[in-house]
């Protein structure tokens, strides 16, 4: 008989931890539902203040003493010309000189295939980073400067940077939270609630683009350098309690 109450008892006390474990978990899971998620966006559009532009050069010749020669002879030039549009010895760089063996390649009347040594290909690189870049946009179109002295120019399209990117984040995140609360706001005072404490802050990455222009974003986050102007943004997404 002792033993059927201490069962009863037992099973008793149970079910009545049980009911306050199931209570509790419904209370709990209520509170994580009365939340508000919104994502707020930041953006600026500002102009690149650094430029950077390359150029190869690049002779060819049967001797390799003779190509090195010319190649040299062409970078003083180069150093000379770029130094007369007011370019700084310091910020022009030479790349090392990249040689290359030249093959002309044919087939014999047995239809075997042959290569003949058609000389020797020295090339170099010239780099320029500069905060100039209006002067350095101008050199970049009238390139054929340099072709006219009798050297195998090549330029490339050049890059363009901003060296303030820190403090436009920094902005973009305030102005991304600020507009991510005030949505939150508006959504709990449409529905008659009150918003409680942040629970959640999660920060987007940054895409930068060219304004007004057709690029997708990227999960990894873009970053245009082929346009001086930029447009950069980001998103932050908020979790917030609502009473």
């Amino acid at each position: 008989m002792n033993r059927n109450i201490i069962a009863i008892a037992i099973a008793a006390a149970g079910f009545i931890i049980g009911l306050a474990f199931l209570g509790s978990a419904i209370k709990n899971r209520n509170k994580s539902e009365n939340t508000i998620s919104v994502t707020g966006l930041g953006t600026k559009k500002f102009t690149s203040d650094l430029i950077a532009w390359s150029g190869n050069f690049s002779r060819n010749s049967f001797e390799l003493k003779s190509a090195y020669d010319e190649l040299a002879n062409d970078k003083k030039v180069i150093e000379n010309y770029l130094a007369s549009k007011g370019i700084p010895k310091n910020e022009m760089v030479f790349s090392a000189v990249d040689i290359q063996k030249q093959f002309n390649y044919s087939t014999d009347n047995m239809g075997r295939s042959q290569q003949t040594f058609a000389g020797y290909q020295l090339s170099q690189r010239v780099s320029i980073d500069s905060k100039d870049v209006a002067k350095i946009e101008n050199l970049s179109r009238n390139i054929t400067e340099i072709i006219n002295l009798g050297i195998e120019f090549t330029s490339s399209p050049p890059n363009y940077f901003y060296t303030k990117l820190a403090d436009v984040k920094q902005q973009m995140i305030a102005d991304a939270t600020k507009d991510a609360k005030q949505r939150a706001e508006r959504i709990a005072e449409n529905a008659g609630a009150k918003l409680g404490n942040l629970k959640k802050a999660t920060m987007g990455v940054t895409q930068i683009t060219e304004p007004n222009s057709t690029e997708e974003f990227s999960y990894g986050g873009t970053f245009n350098t082929s346009s001086k102007e930029k447009e950069a943004s980001i998103t932050i997404k908020l979790e917030y309690e609502v009473d």
